[in-house]
């Protein structure tokens, strides 16, 4: 088992636990995570930071042979995730906002989707997210605020 395969484990039973203790009946993975075929590649609990890996595959380019700006935040969307029920109860996206800085052609082999923790009020999480390549060139950066639920007791 390589090193990334032993992180994402870690994180599936990490989660499953979670919401197992809450009674919540989810799937983690979610299908939308396996769908595009991501692995979480690093995770830091402590710093609440998380890193995936999403493949740039031809079904998620668009007519030009870019990715798609979609898949692009659907990424961010699928890092941020389980990094913000791991860091917090749970929570969901009220607001994700993604700054584009240039295209993601057919011809690169996966985004890697940097993901923090930058701050939490009450019930406000903030966080930040960059997109990179393989050599770190930056594709698009994102910032989201995501609610923690109140839950029945």
């Amino acid at each position: 088992m390589t090193e990334s395969s032993q992180v994402q484990e870690r994180v599936i039973l990490l989660l499953r636990r979670k919401f197992l203790e809450l009674d919540l009946d989810v799937r983690i993975p979610p299908p939308v995570f396996t769908a595009m075929q991501g692995s979480v590649i690093a995770f830091d609990g402590v710093n609440h930071t998380m890193q995936a890996r999403f493949p740039v595959t031809e079904s998620t380019l668009n007519p030009f042979g870019n990715m798609q700006g979609g898949m692009i935040a659907a990424a961010i969307d699928n890092t941020l995730g389980p990094l913000s029920m791991l860091a917090a109860p749970p929570n969901y996206t009220r607001n994700l906002e993604i700054k584009y800085r240039r295209p993601v052609s057919g011809g690169t082999e996966y985004l890697d989707v940097h993901c923090r923790l930058e701050e939490r009020k009450n019930r406000q999480l903030i966080f930040s997210a960059i997109v990179t390549d393989a050599d770190g060139e930056e594709f698009a950066s994102a910032r989201a605020v995501h609610w923690i639920l109140e839950m029945k007791k």
